[in-house]
């Protein structure tokens, strides 16, 4: 579909608005509205133009993710990736703010390089730095 012009926005189960809030500030990211709708869902925003929707209603009680923490594979998306323009500051700036790095820098056969992280509900998050 020549249409689709790009991603509106990520949506991010998790069990706690002001949780997740500080997390993903320490990201850079701002917070706009919400809790707002019937899930309900609080917006924040990128400068970069990454807007994440977090949805306010994970079950507490769980403590895996369904789709990277169990032996099954169930099908679903397993992450959000966010390009990046240096890898190495990323890196520095997660290890200031005690974020674990759950995998990597890996580097890609094209030259591109990236790690990994979770949230404080266990979504993950990938930083991508495209091949120079």
């Amino acid at each position: 579909m020549k249409e689709i012009a790009g991603i509106n926005h990520i949506g991010i189960r998790v069990t706690s608005l002001e949780d997740s809030r500080k997390f993903y500030e320490q990201l850079g990211f701002v917070f706009l509205v919400g809790p707002i709708g019937p899930e309900p869902v609080a917006i924040m925003e990128h400068p970069s133009g990454v807007n994440i929707n977090l949805i306010l209603n994970a079950d507490s009680g769980i403590k895996d993710n369904i789709l990277m923490d169990v032996t099954d594979r169930h099908p679903g998306y397993t992450h959000m990736a966010l390009d990046v323009t240096d890898i190495h500051a990323i890196e520095a700036k997660l290890n200031s703010l005690d974020i674990k790095i759950t995998e990597g820098p890996v580097t890609l056969p094209n030259g591109g390089v990236m790690l990994f992280i979770r949230d404080q509900d266990r979504n993950v998050i990938e930083f991508h730095q495209n091949a120079k």
